[in-house]
Formats: structure tokens, C-alpha cells, sequence
């Protein structure tokens, strides 16, 4: 069975930094394009980024552009997030997901999530 399992949130201030890791299992890792989403209590689930397979080619949202960045290491089955200049808006649970080609995010395997708070 396909296993993500999200660690690394927490309370930060406003301008700080995270480091959000995923660690993969039950499945080829090395050959999936992968994302993070993140959902607001009482909003929508939101795109966040992708990584294709081989980590070579990344994609934001507008919001965070500049301010993130998503990686992955193949040899470790992990996938990571960058958060840097953060803001209250930012603030949700984060959850990485396996990227599943044409079909909508809402539908992608994704694990539990992990909260990220952006507050002074």
C-alpha cells in the first residue's frame, strides 16, 4: 500500500523558515512525480507544487513562488519543502501527495499531514 507519512511543521513567526520532509513507501518512489497540497480549516484543498521524477523540473502556485521550493531525494524515498518567508497566510496543514497524470489533486494519495502556523 502506498504510505506518505508528512513530518517537520510547527509554530513559526512570521518571516521564518520550515523544512517539511515526506518519506515514501509502497511504491516506485524513484518514478512518480509527486506535490504538496495544503487545506485551511473550512477551505478548499489547494496545489501547492509539483516535482517531476527525477527532480529536475518543479512548479508553484503564485503565492509561494520565490519563497519555497520543493526537492526530493530518490535514493532516500523523500520528498521535501522549503518554506522560507513565511506569512500568517500560510498557515495550513501541509500534506504531500503522489501525483496521479489527469487526474484533479482532490483525487491524488496523500498522507495525514502535518500543520504548519505562521504567527507572531
Amino acid at each position: 500500500d502506498v504510505q506518505l507519512v508528512e513530518s517537520g511543521g510547527g509554530l513559526v513567526q512570521p518571516g521564518g523558515s520550515l523544512r517539511l520532509s515526506c518519506a515514501a513507501s509502497g511504491f516506485t518512489f524513484s518514478g512518480a512525480p509527486m506535490s504538496w497540497l495544503r487545506q485551511v480549516p473550512g477551505k478548499g484543498l489547494e496545489w501547492v507544487s509539483n516535482i517531476n521524477s527525477g527532480g529536475g523540473t518543479t512548479s508553484y502556485t503564485a503565492s509561494v513562488k520565490g519563497r519555497f521550493t520543493i526537492s526530493r531525494d530518490n535514493a532516500k524515498n523523500t520528498l521535501y519543502l522549503q518554506l522560507n518567508n513565511l506569512k500568517t497566510e500560510d498557515t495550513a496543514m501541509y500534506y504531500c501527495a503522489r501525483v496521479s497524470p489527469g487526474f484533479g489533486y482532490e483525487t491524488w494519495v496523500r498522507g495525514q499531514g502535518t500543520q504548519v502556523t505562521v504567527s507572531s
